[in-house]
């Protein structure tokens, strides 16, 4: 579940070095620490820490991109099943559509390595596939994603959707506003849908990126309660995050 937060990271990293020349083939890497795992608004390590890390290929001259991504992650084992790191590979195409509209289109599989999920009772297989398009404009995007398989477990979910709305305004040279609000539809199981939403902040300080953000959901304490201890995966709270690209 690859963050905004290093979308936003690769980004302010860029804009100090926007006059430099662009290679038509770029590899990157990225890494991070965080105080809490947070994806959709729902804590997947339990309301703790994890580490992250990425890579990324970009074709500049036709837009196509490749990439990979991890986090440790706590919610499968508590869920009772088998696995410890959350892999994302994805792969799909930018472009410009017109001055200042940009696309971006592509498939991403979320792979949760020996889950086993689909041996615990009201499980299916952690394992999902989704489809996402986005449109961005100036500092502003829209992006729905659509699952083609079951979505992280729920059963006889696939088709389930979520729209991401947001912005990462520039407010000085390394200084950004990250603002998002986002709406999960779980196809089947109206009680595990809900609305999450972010208010943050990011600064580039050229060694490392520092990200301070307060994170909410409205999701039901009782469908995103963790199996280990009882507490709500929801919960409005304050999430910092350290990450550099190189």
């Amino acid at each position: 579940m690859k963050k905004l937060i290093l979308a936003v990271a690769a980004m302010t990293s860029g804009f100090a070095y926007a006059d430099a020349p662009v290679p038509d083939n770029q590899v990157s890497f990225n890494a991070a620490a965080t105080s809490d795992y947070r994806y959709r608004g729902i804590s997947q390590t339990r309301l703790n820490p994890a580490l992250q890390g990425g890579v990324d290929y970009t074709n500049n001259q036709t837009g196509l991109y490749v990439g990979a991504w991890a986090s440790t992650i706590k919610w499968i084992k508590d869920a009772g099943g088998d696995s410890n790191i959350e892999l994302d590979i994805y792969g799909g195409k930018r472009g410009n559509i017109s001055d200042g509209l940009t696309y971006d289109v592509g498939v991403l599989t979320y792979v949760y390595a020996g889950n086993d999920m689909g041996r615990v009772t009201g499980f299916a297989n952690a394992n999902t596939t989704e489809l996402y398009g986005q449109l961005s404009y100036g500092p502003a995007y829209i992006k729905y994603s659509s699952s083609v398989t079951n979505l992280f477990g729920f059963v006889d979910s696939k088709n389930s959707g979520y729209l991401d709305l947001g912005a990462n305004v520039t407010l000085s040279e390394g200084l950004t506003l990250n603002l998002h609000a986002g709406h999960q539809t779980v196809e089947n199981n109206s009680a595990s849908s809900y609305d999450d939403w972010k208010l943050g902040i990011t600064k580039d300080f050229g060694v490392v990126i520092a990200a301070v953000a307060v994170i909410g959901t409205n999701a039901d304490k009782s469908a995103y309660a963790s199996p280990a201890n009882g507490k709500f995966m929801g919960k409005n709270a304050l999430v910092a995050t350290l990450s550099k690209t190189f």
